[in-house]
């Protein structure tokens, strides 16, 4: 079974939850585990936030993407933003990197969308944003159950 959803909204942090909860909804439907639901909605949130704080630097007037896919039993999940971009993405790959040091913020983002994931790809131009997509092949709770 394919199924798709796309939504967009402000790019104000309130908006993190609704990004979070709108996948974990829309994945609901192949009943992934408790842990898998956890692992995507964490990457989800680490996701949009960065659009938000590093792409739009907290400009609330700016919109987030998001796109989930289900293909079988493996999501997709895309979030993008037209905002300032990322210079050297192989650098904010790199554990502990932040471009606002200034913050209480960890610079673990990505780290932990790769760790969570199966696939992450980050596409990115200076002054144009950046686009994350991410691949996680489940274990359906459905296979399990028969």
């Amino acid at each position: 079974m394919r199924n798709e959803m796309t939504i967009e909204f402000l790019s104000i942090s309130e908006n993190e939850s609704l990004a979070r909860v709108a996948v974990a909804s829309f994945i609901s439907q192949i009943n992934p585990t408790m842990e898998e639901l956890t692992d995507i909605k964490t990457v989800v949130s680490e996701a949009v936030t960065n659009a938000i704080i590093h792409g739009y630097e907290d400009n609330p007037d700016q919109k987030v993407r998001l796109s989930c896919a289900i293909n079988g039993e493996e999501i997709e999940i895309t979030i993008q933003d037209e905002g300032r971009g990322i210079d050297n993405v192989d650098m904010a790959r790199e554990p502990l990197y932040t471009s606002k040091p200034e913050w209480e913020r960890s610079g673990m983002g990505f780290t932990i969308m790769e760790n969570f994931m199966d696939h992450v790809e980050i596409t990115s131009e200076p002054g144009e944003g950046t686009t994350v997509h991410m691949k996680k092949q489940l274990t359906s709770t459905r296979a399990l159950c028969n």
